[in-house]
């Protein structure tokens, strides 16, 4: 399993000028590990595009792009990257530099170590970067909804996950999947294991989520996660038997 195939997802919008760092980061992270990097370009009007076809052809790994005609969120970006996906298991990080890649290979190793039981690894942030007042928000989203939802994790905001592909795809999608996977997960009858993983300062550009925005929409998302698993059976695992 050491050397199955790793595809390293990173949703982005116009961060042209943090990718080649970045990719550079996850090049010396990765290094002696099959991997491939997909940058989900969600409707970038920057220099998004001429930046990853010479990241490309420099780099020995393959760093495909796979374009959203117009903005979508970052949800659907995620989406796009996970179903695109060639290796068995999916880490995302998020393209502005905050993330640092040095731990998308302790996120795989524990998903791994942690067998076929557990379906997904999530990063939890420690020494946060943000503005007081998106950490204060943050906090308080993150408590509202383990105690709701109860899925013993601190920071489901993390963009750092490491989640087996094929159970990635079984998750329900909606405008808003990426802040809850680790409840989603646990929904279709596997663990999660959790890494602190330490938070960096935006290099380039801003963000382009608002803190209201992203508040009310996660309220409305919280409701609506909570209300599908009370509702959705879980899915039993089946298996033919043969006789004779």
């Amino acid at each position: 399993m050491a050397d199955a195939l790793i595809s390293i997802v990173i949703p982005g919008r116009n961060e042209a000028a943090n990718l080649p760092l970045l990719i550079d980061e996850i090049a010396t992270a990765m290094n002696g590990r099959d991997f491939e990097v997909i940058v989900v370009d969600d409707g970038s009007t920057d220099d998004t595009a001429a930046v990853l076809a010479a990241l490309d052809a420099a780099q020995p790994f393959p760093v495909r792009h796979i374009r959203h005609e117009k903005s979508s969120g970052q949800s659907l970006a995620v989406r796009s990257g996970v179903w695109a996906a060639r290796g068995d298991i999916v880490a995302t990080i998020d393209g502005d530099g905050q993330n640092d890649p040095q731990y998308i290979p302790v996120l795989v190793d524990a998903l791994r170590e942690a067998g076929p039981e557990v379906g997904a690894a999530q990063g939890q942030r420690l020494k946060r970067r943000d503005s007081k007042a998106k950490q204060l928000a943050s906090r308080f989203a993150n408590w509202l909804r383990n105690a709701i939802l109860h899925d013993q994790t601190r920071d489901t905001g993390c963009g750092l996950k490491a989640v087996r592909t094929e159970i990635f795809r079984k998750l329900p999608f909606f405008d808003g999947t990426h802040r809850f996977v680790p409840a989603l997960v646990i929904q279709e009858g596997y663990g999660v294991v959790h890494r602190d993983v330490v938070d960096r300062s935006r290099r380039h550009g801003k963000s382009n989520y608002g803190i209201f925005d992203r508040g009310l929409q996660g309220a409305a998302d919280l409701l609506g996660v909570w209300w599908l698993r009370r509702r959705r059976r879980r899915m039993p695992k089946a298996r033919e038997i043969t006789h004779g």
